[in-house]
């Protein structure tokens, strides 16, 4: 099966770009309120209390903020083949901001310096496919998990035992996954993106690659088998949360809300099913 499209690299240098177009706006406009007065208010109402209304009335419109992903973790989040962010994060993403009443622009940015970006003020939430772990939390704050927990596996080539899990591990730096093998001195070598430890043990340049169960099971159907689970799973993380900064209480508490309301209607689970299958996890 064809690999998802490429995304345009962006020079470390190069500012992030909005990813605006009429149709990642639509979401938001359901949610504008018109500030305008009719005659018939005029007739009825004071003039002081129309003023009042009408600032009530303006004061609810969507604030806005900016969204950071990475673009290279399908099916949580992808470059399309018309150049936009797409995938499971997008889709619940643009559900949320509509709930929360937030207008939401999307930019992509590279992994490693993912955190580090938002606390500079590049954007405001990261949706990445980023586990909650102990070790962020020093760094970040994160909504409640829009995720539950799931174990992390290794992928070898079909035919392969349990024994190439012990072998040479390719893994995507800076994850949760490169940090387990490090701490169990593992044999491992790191690479930049998602898609490229995966290439490493189609390549035969890695034994296995260890990844979040989500992400493997994406790439044993990409492959057509070629890849197959073996070794042990290893829970090693909180699930997945928006991660924003530290002092941003007021858009953690409405991300929360949200979240939490799209787990009681069902329609988180539904899309959970929809993008990983009906297999996976949900709440």
């Amino acid at each position: 099966m064809q690999s998802p499209p490429a995304a345009r690299p962006y020079s470390p240098g190069e500012s992030f770009p909005r990813l605006d177009s009429p149709e990642q706006r639509a979401y938001g406009a359901s949610t504008s309120v018109h500030c305008r007065s009719e005659s018939n208010m005029l007739k009825t109402i004071p003039t002081l209390s129309l003023l009042l209304v009408l600032s009530l009335a303006c004061s609810s419109e969507p604030e806005k903020i900016t969204i950071g992903t990475e673009g290279h973790y399908h099916p949580y989040n992808f470059i399309n083949e018309n150049g936009k962010v797409a995938g499971f994060e997008r889709e619940l993403g643009n559900e949320l901001c509509r709930r929360a009443r937030l207008e939401c622009d999307w930019v992509i940015n590279d992994w490693d310096s993912i955190i580090a970006n938002l606390n500079g003020g590049n954007y405001d939430a990261i949706m990445a496919g980023m586990s909650i772990t102990n070790e962020r939390e020093e760094l970040i704050d994160f909504s409640q998990p829009y995720l539950p927990p799931s174990p992390s596996v290794y992928l070898a080539l079909a035919g392969s035992g349990d024994e190439a899990a012990n072998g040479k591990v390719a893994v995507q730096e800076a994850t949760v996954q490169a940090d387990y093998l490090f701490d169990s001195g593992a044999s491992m070598v790191e690479y930049k993106l998602a898609e490229d430890p995966i290439a490493a043990v189609l390549n035969g340049d890695a034994d296995a690659t260890f990844a979040d169960s989500g992400l493997a099971h994406e790439k044993i159907v990409e492959t057509g088998g070629r890849l197959v689970i073996v070794g042990p799973a290893v829970f090693i993380d909180r699930g997945i949360g928006v991660g924003l900064r530290e002092d941003d209480g007021d858009l953690k508490d409405k991300f929360d809300r949200a979240i939490n309301a799209v787990k009681q209607d069902g329609s988180l689970n539904d899309l959970i099913e929809e993008w990983f299958g009906p297999d996976v996890d949900t709440f």
